[in-house]
């Protein structure tokens, strides 16, 4: 571990292995996660708003004991079924994020907002285009949330049973980040920020994580420069980026302005060292020994391209 960056110890055989054609690249899923943020007084001065991040358990086979927000994998069924839905067009949404269908920006706006609910506790919707819901607790709420965490119930059926309409107005998005080709498991995740709702309160509510904190974006990265917090390089990208912002809404306002050119890292030769990097990002270039013997697939690490 080079700081806190998470670099798995498969990854040179790995890349050796899609260099020289034994190993075939997994298309991406579509996933999406949400930067949480709440204006916090507590500190000195104006330090700027906390995010929401959640430790994944160390058994997770995707970044186990990395810090992360909230997020995940988008649901098929979100393409397909027309939700209730407030804010910027469909269509709007689609030049944003870069997709070529408005279904296929509702299945990511609505990734992100139901990620957030069934890890967060936190729902981006509410019974009108003006209005949030305030209060997410009790068993009816719970058994919904747990249905939607099992996938007994779509998105769309969700805010259907519950007369709500999502609130896309209270997300913007922020940054895109593809999972390197040589990795067993890929996501193409689009990262939004938005501001935890009046009344609501953030729990940790997955399986997959073990601690849930609020921490200013700058104190995060400064636990990641000392080697104190795990992360991935779009997690550390994302807080370096939020740390400017004073407030909450500073940081949903300058969302428009930030680049959505997908970033996707990029592996090669340089003499005797295979050099990985994120084109743009020159501070997680890694420089990996090719010394060591065949790029023999590691034991448990899909090395046929599927994850194990």
């Amino acid at each position: 571990m080079s700081n806190g960056q998470w670099y798995p110890p498969e990854w040179p055989a790995r890349i050796r292995a899609l260099a020289s054609g034994e190993l075939t690249a997994v298309p991406p899923r579509r996933a999406a996660t949400v930067m949480l943020l709440r204006d916090d007084t507590s500190g000195p001065g104006t330090a700027g708003p906390s995010v929401h991040m959640l430790r994944r358990r160390t058994s997770m086979a995707f970044a186990g004991g990395a810090y992360a927000y909230p997020g995940g994998g988008v649901d098929p069924r979100d393409d397909d079924h027309l939700v209730g839905w407030a804010g910027p067009s469909l269509e709007t949404w689609a030049v944003r994020l870069g997709v070529g269908s408005a279904a296929e920006a509702q299945a990511v706006v609505c990734a992100a907002v139901r990620e957030t609910y069934e890890e967060a506790g936190v729902l981006l919707a509410g019974p009108t285009a003006g209005t949030v819901v305030s209060d997410t607790t009790g068993a009816d709420w719970e058994a919904d949330r747990q249905a939607l965490v099992d996938r007994e119930l779509s998105f769309a059926g969700f805010l259907d049973r519950r007369g709500l309409v999502l609130r896309s107005d209270l997300l913007a998005a922020w940054a895109r980040w593809i999972t390197p080709a040589f990795e067993p498991r890929r996501y193409d995740t689009w990262f939004f920020v938005a501001a935890l709702p009046e009344g609501q309160r953030t729990r940790n509510a997955s399986t997959e994580a073990d601690r849930t904190v609020w921490i200013r974006p700058g104190d995060a990265a400064d636990g990641y420069d000392k080697g104190e917090l795990l992360m991935m390089p779009p997690t550390v990208a994302t807080l370096r980026a939020l740390r400017p912002y004073g407030t909450a809404a500073e940081a949903l306002k300058a969302a428009d302005a930030q680049n959505l050119a997908p970033v996707l890292a990029e592996a090669r030769m340089e003499g005797d060292e295979l050099v990985l990097s994120w084109p743009g990002h020159d501070e997680f270039t890694k420089h990996v020994p090719t010394a060591g013997g065949p790029a023999s697939p590691p034991a448990g690490t899909g090395m046929d391209g599927n994850p194990s």
